[in-house]
């Protein structure tokens, strides 16, 4: 009688005990790191570098990762801090250095990273690494990039350890959030078959990766859907992002927006500044044909109103 009371009373203990192992083994599932590529016979091989260094150019690549204090943009040791709500990113060595950098790493793991924001260590990305536009990205553009990116000099060095608040140095937490926020493959890219019109949606939608910089954040650092392209406070607290749908610069004209992605003139007699005279550094490189397509995807955007500061 007293071993079945016993039981009885054991029963919810027993019960609460495998409940909650059952969702520790699931959120340890739902959290894994998943890597869409793999290293080992992998059907990614090598593309064209001359290629590439277009997709190096629209994706800003080295606007974050050449090594602050020396002019040589093509050299990118990493190192550079950026502040945020979470604490301060440091920003990696991606040259070729294959100790320091990502001389060892294959075609498949450089597509994990950008697609799947996932290393070839089996670890998530903090997405301050911008791989939820980049997962947009084809593969034969992430061929080409890889082919250019073992063309430029190795730089030895790693860059310093990010310093991040206590809770947010856990990288399996980065699950939860993808859980969340982040669909691999998918792009916000709105087409509407006008081969120049969706040129440029693959442009700022994926490679250029507007909407980072162009939106406002939630507090665990996703973009709003209702602030996309309509400003912002900047990522690293030091002023507003300028709102770039027809709401702020409708009255620019498509080549108007093209000549300052060129110059960084802009139409009423000024020039870009801050983190912009970086962007046009790169999109200046850019065929005519490309910076004409982001002004005509730029120009088709809804009109949404500007966030308060």
């Amino acid at each position: 009688m007293r071993d079945t009371m016993s039981l009885a009373q054991d029963w919810p203990l027993t019960l609460a005990a495998a409940a909650t192992l059952f969702m520790v083994c699931a959120c340890w599932f739902l959290t894994m790191p998943v890597a869409s590529f793999e290293s080992t016979g992998s059907t990614l091989t090598e593309g064209s570098a001359s290629r590439g260094e277009i997709i190096f150019a629209a994706g800003g690549c080295a606007s974050c990762h050449a090594t602050p204090g020396q002019p040589d943009p093509l050299k990118l040791g990493g190192g550079l801090a950026l502040a945020s709500p979470f604490g301060t990113f440091r920003v990696p060595n991606i040259s070729p250095d294959p100790v320091d950098g990502i001389g060892s790493w294959s075609v498949a793991d450089l597509a994990n990273a950008l697609i799947s924001g996932v290393s070839p260590e089996g670890r998530h990305y903090y997405p301050a690494f911008p791989y939820p536009s980049y997962t947009g990205m084809r593969p034969d553009d992430v061929r080409d990039l890889y082919a250019y990116l073992q063309t430029l000099p190795r730089v030895s060095g790693r860059a310093p350890p990010h310093d991040l608040f206590l809770f947010f140095r856990i990288r399996r937490f980065v699950g939860f959030w993808k859980l969340l926020f982040f669909r691999e493959g998918k792009s916000e890219a709105m087409l509407n078959e006008d081969p120049v019109h969706d040129r440029g949606a693959y442009l700022v939608e994926a490679l250029a990766h507007c909407a980072d910089c162009h939106s406002t954040r939630n507090i665990f650092g996703a973009i709003r859907p209702t602030t996309r392209f309509a400003g912002g406070p900047d990522l690293e607290g030091t002023g507003f992002v300028p709102n770039i749908t027809p709401a702020r610069i409708g009255g620019w004209s498509e080549g108007e927006l093209a000549e300052m992605l060129k110059s960084g003139r802009t139409p009423n007699h000024g020039r870009v500044g801050s983190s912009m005279r970086d962007v046009v550094a790169n999109t200046s490189q850019l065929p005519e044909s490309d910076r004409i397509a982001i002004a005509r995807y730029i120009k088709s955007l809804p009109a949404r109103p500007t966030p308060h500061p």
